[in-house]
């Protein structure tokens, strides 16, 4: 299992933590923004593929044109890129 960490930008929570097993997201941990939110944007992407969850809140507005939902998804596909990387 790998755990990233990711920094979000434009939102309320200051950072998420994701662990990733294969192209299984095991555990999301978002630090700070609106609880109800973000436990339950957690709690909804574990168990689920990389992909499945990008393209379910990528574009998902709020305040500043982003949202914690879409910081987890920019979050993913840059685990993903990273990864990529990683295997070339």
């Amino acid at each position: 299992m790998q755990e990233y960490v990711y920094e979000p930008q434009g939102v309320c929570s200051s950072k998420m933590i994701i662990q990733i097993e294969g192209d299984i997201i095991k555990k999301v941990q978002i630090v700070g923004g609106c609880a109800g939110n973000t436990v339950g944007v957690s709690k909804l992407a574990e168990g689920m593929k990389i992909d499945e969850v990008i393209e379910k809140l990528k574009g998902i507005p709020c305040r500043s044109g982003t949202s914690c939902p879409d910081q987890l998804a920019r979050a993913l596909q840059s685990i993903k890129m990273q990864r990529e990387n990683e295997n070339k």
